[in-house]
């Protein structure tokens, strides 16, 4: 059997991460929204079909990319600093 401290400190690592997880949804979410509504509104102005697909992906990877960085960034340690970029790389 867990103690009771044990999970308490379950639920407040939990509590801590939710945000974090709601933030990654939500930077994919609004990035491929993004993408994909300008390129469906390009696509009827154009009469085209290939800039919703195209700006799709486009919004795909930035939304990785955006991820990757809120991530990164909430994986530095106590001291600011990240453990594999050195200060001279900023």
């Amino acid at each position: 059997m867990k103690s009771m401290k044990h999970r308490k400190d379950d639920k407040r690592e939990t509590f801590r991460i939710l945000p974090l997880i709601t933030q990654l949804g939500l930077v994919m979410i609004s990035s491929v929204g993004m993408s994909t509504a300008l390129g469906l509104w390009l696509d009827r102005r154009l009469g085209t079909w290939f800039f919703t697909v195209i700006l799709f992906f486009v919004g795909a990877i930035a939304g990785c990319q955006g991820i990757y960085r809120l991530v990164k960034k909430t994986d530095r340690d106590e001291d600011g600093k990240d453990d594999e970029i050195s200060e001279k790389d900023r």
